[in-house]
């Protein structure tokens, strides 16, 4: 099939309810053993597999190619109740879902039959985009090249997520022959690619967020894309993968202390109720926190749907309707940050009121809901976030869609 004959497919929406009920099963056996998880940092190994046999990673596919069709608000709503369960797991699978909103947006010219099938099938894509050390803002020490007949690629790349846990890797590079930076989508399962489990935060410990150490690893010349093509609203997409961990934190905290209060037997002599399950304080402070985390919810939710009317407006070949998407994209789910990120912090510490000192106990592990929402909020800074909005509002300054971290200069 030729690119001009080719007619694309889009992922518009499907039933949320019957979606939804394929994986809560699922979503149920993974929440059972998120506390153990947490205790002795098991890497969640297993449930991942259980949501690659099920076909979550194919959600977004078209369901012409045998994917669920489902819309971006209903990816970020199945990626909340996810989070909700071990907010570990949807942020292991944020690169997955970020490459094939890639390929989804590929297929506005050209065929994504290979990929698409890949997905359907099971196939999970992990990230190796950052690199520290010597690298400068702009650089990537990263390299591919040609040795012999095939294609290579070495370097470091460090906050690996989820490629511990993929079959494939969506790896930022530069070409040694052109210069040009490109993503090289690499099979994790060859000679030359060693992980390492080393990320050392106090929250989000089990995404796999390691180490790749890459050696002449081998990349197929069709799996070398320019990433001048990458989806213009890779930035917000990926701010609304940690937004969805945050705000499933901030209901998983809801439901742990509401079941911690429900069945607490011991009252302070200046409390108000003979059982802290009727005590109207401790009532206040549950009700409370389900307010600001619906809030945090809600604004995610409305951020998703800037994006789904970016990915449409991919399709339908007007050039300043689709630059109008993309900056409301980045803006919405900039906005959304903003007001989620305070939100869910603000309620997940408030919660401690309704418990005194027992709620700090390790045993029950009711702290990983702080340390995970504050981990996830540090991605992407949020400072950066309200000026760059603030900008937008005052001098009409079109906020950035791709930006990166690296060496900046030195100090005299």
């Amino acid at each position: 099939m030729t690119a001009q004959a080719h007619v694309p497919h889009l992922s518009t929406g499907t039933d949320y309810d019957p979606l939804a009920a394929r994986f809560r099963p699922i979503f149920a056996r993974i929440a059972e053993g998120s506390v153990e998880r947490e205790r002795n940092r098991s890497l969640p190994f297993e449930p991942i597999r259980w949501l690659k046999e099920a076909g979550f990673g194919a959600v977004r596919v078209p369901v012409e190619h045998g994917g669920a069709g489902a819309s971006l608000p209903q990816l970020f709503q199945l990626l909340i109740e996810l989070a909700e369960a071990d907010s570990n797991v949807p942020q292991a699978l944020r690169g997955h879902f970020a490459f094939v909103e890639d390929r989804l947006n590929a297929h506005a010219s050209t065929p994504q039959d290979v990929w698409f099938k890949r997905f359907v099938e099971g196939d999970l894509v992990g990230c190796a985009w950052t690199e520290i050390g010597a690298v400068k803002i702009g650089d990537v020490i990263t390299r591919v090249s040609r040795k012999g007949e095939q294609w290579v690629v070495n370097g470091t790349k460090y906050y690996s997520t989820g490629s511990i846990f993929s079959d494939w890797i969506d790896l930022f590079a530069r070409r040694d022959d052109t210069g040009a930076d490109v993503i090289a989508a690499i099979r994790t399962q060859q000679p030359g690619i060693t992980q390492s489990d080393d990320w050392d935060g106090f929250g989000q410990r089990t995404t796999g967020s390691g180490t790749s150490v890459f050696v002449n690893a081998v990349v197929e010349e069709e799996n070398i894309i320019d990433f001048a093509t990458r989806f213009k609203y890779q930035t917000a997409f990926y701010q609304l993968v940690l937004l969805a961990v945050i705000v499933g934190s901030g209901r998983a905290a809801v439901r742990d202390f509401s079941q911690e209060t429900s069945k607490r037997t011991r009252i302070f002599s200046h409390g108000n109720a003979p059982a802290v399950s009727q005590d109207p304080q401790v009532l206040q402070v549950i009700g409370k926190a389900s307010g600001l985390v619906y809030a945090a919810e809600a604004g995610t939710l409305r951020a998703a749907e800037a994006a789904q009317q970016a990915y449409l407006a991919r399709f339908d070949n007007e050039e300043t309707a689709e630059q109008q998407a993309n900056s409301a994209a980045e803006l919405e789910s900039a906005q959304a940050q903003v007001a989620a990120v305070e939100l869910v912090l603000r309620a997940t510490s408030d919660l401690f009121n309704t418990l005194g000192a027992s709620g700090a106990s390790t045993a029950k592990q009711l702290d990983r809901h702080w340390r995970n929402a504050r981990t996830a909020a540090s991605h992407n800074p949020v400072i950066y976030k309200e000026r760059i909005i603030g900008d937008w509002y005052v001098n009409g300054t079109e906020p950035p869609y791709v930006w990166q971290i690296g060496g900046g200069a030195k100090q005299p």
